[in-house]
């Protein structure tokens, strides 16, 4: 088949799965791992900044640039390999380079970011790590007394990885150079893409760990604010009871709580889905590097579950708490409404009645209105009758009184009959 018959989308999708290759790295080496987030809007924000911050570091050493619009690039920084990466909410850079300094993670290491480049960074620095690598000594027990004089034992995690290749140490706290270090220890005859897939993953692990964490302080506020509404709205589900308690002043109240639920729901759903996400790929990475315990030290595993989840839980907590209450809020308006149906069915039920009774009296009315217009016709009818009989009644030498008396119950009976067929002709009974 011709490449023209081929989807539009075929070599760009392809070339995604090849498009960020794992670094190799040899040993001994060191690893200088930054990630940059703008603090709000992160998702939206112009990724042109981004670029350009990237193109300011090459050009101070001289580097190729990349493609205008390159959400990716990897090249030489002078002694260093770097790796660029444009994420949803952050842009990460990677530098690597060969040996490691006599003095166990010297801030000068760290020196490939300069300070002026980096407070220049579009957003502010949310991740910061230095990764030193050397050859495993042929002593575990030099591992144990190295990494009790590098880290700080209480938060120590001290685990084998990748099929016991590698031991992996690092206290996940933030030394006097802003850096959090990790240590790896490689077995000799691990290759350098093992040992680039175990930094990436370590790397991989503490931006999302920071990412997904960034819901907790949002958490925590939300807990403090929807513990003032959670009495607001179960006493006024609980006022809906008293029949005194009028709807209208309900309603607002509720449209207030519901209002405020949603706001809070709307700004926080991205970032609690994010946490979500993020807070899944923490898991993978762990799971990946497929640990097994070292000298009966901490594994990492053990570390995220002891440190880690109580945070992500508090933010799912917090999460489920909120759409427990919009849920609240839903059913407390269905109430509501179901209790004005019902008062207004009662009152329908009333002005029915009342419309019932005067329908009656109207009809009673006009029962007695058609006898009294019966009895004026008749009054007319027999006056102007009397004038056309007068002379007949002289003729029969009747007099004017009896011929009129006469005619009265006939006039009577022909009024009657002449309303009620009217009657019938318009459809009343």
């Amino acid at each position: 088949m011709p490449p023209e018959e081929d989807h539009p989308q075929r070599y760009p999708m392809v070339a995604e799965l090849h498009a960020r290759p794992f670094p190799k790295i040899s040993v001994p080496s060191h690893v200088v791992y930054l990630a940059v987030k703008e603090p709000v809007e992160a998702a939206a924000r112009p990724r042109e900044a981004d670029f350009a911050h990237l193109c300011d570091l090459l050009g101070r050493h001289g580097a190729p640039q990349p493609p205008l619009g390159a959400t990716h690039h990897a090249g030489g920084i002078g002694r260093y390999q770097l790796s660029w990466e444009s994420h949803t909410e952050f842009v990460s850079y990677l530098a690597q380079c060969d040996g490691v300094s006599s003095r166990p993670f010297d801030p000068a290491e760290t020196a490939v970011f300069p300070d002026d480049w980096l407070r220049a960074a579009p957003g502010k620095r949310l991740v910061a790590v230095h990764i030193r690598i050397e050859d495993m000594p042929e002593d575990p027990a030099q591992v144990t007394r190295l990494v009790d004089d590098w880290f700080v034992p209480e938060n120590l995690v001290c685990t084998w990885v990748v099929d016991e290749d590698i031991i992996l140490a690092g206290d996940f706290r933030i030394d006097p150079a802003g850096q959090m270090r990790f240590a790896l220890f490689v077995r000799p005859g691990t290759g350098p893409g093992r040992v680039g897939r175990v930094v990436q993953r370590i790397c991989d692990l503490e931006a999302y760990r920071a990412m997904s964490m960034l819901g907790l302080s949002r958490a925590r506020d939300l807990t403090g604010r929807l513990n003032s509404l959670d009495p607001a709205l179960s006493a006024l589900i609980a006022s809906m009871r008293d029949a005194d308690t009028a709807p209208e002043l309900v309603l607002n109240e509720l449209l207030d709580i519901s209002y405020e639920l949603e706001t809070l729901a709307m700004r926080l759903s991205f970032r609690f889905g994010a946490t979500r996400a993020y807070a899944a790929l923490v898991r993978e990475r762990v799971e990946i590097l497929r640990e097994t315990r070292f000298e009966g030290r901490q594994k990492l595993g053990e570390f995220i579950l002891r440190r880690y989840d109580p945070a992500i839980r508090t933010v799912f907590a917090a999460e489920g708490r909120l759409n427990a209450m919009l849920e609240r809020a839903s059913r407390a308006a269905e109430l509501l409404r179901t209790r004005v149906d019902v008062d207004r069915s009662a009152q329908n039920q009333k002005v029915l009645e009342n419309m019932d009774r005067r329908s009656d009296l109207q009809l009673r009315l006009q029962h007695t209105v058609e006898g009294l217009s019966v009895v004026a016709i008749s009054y007319y009818a027999v006056s102007l009758c009397g004038y056309l009989v007068y002379p007949l009644a002289r003729e029969l030498g009747v007099s004017k009184e009896m011929m009129i008396a006469g005619l009265t119950p006939l006039v009577v009976l022909a009024v009657w009959l002449m309303i009620r067929r009217i009657k019938r002709g318009m459809g009343a009974h």
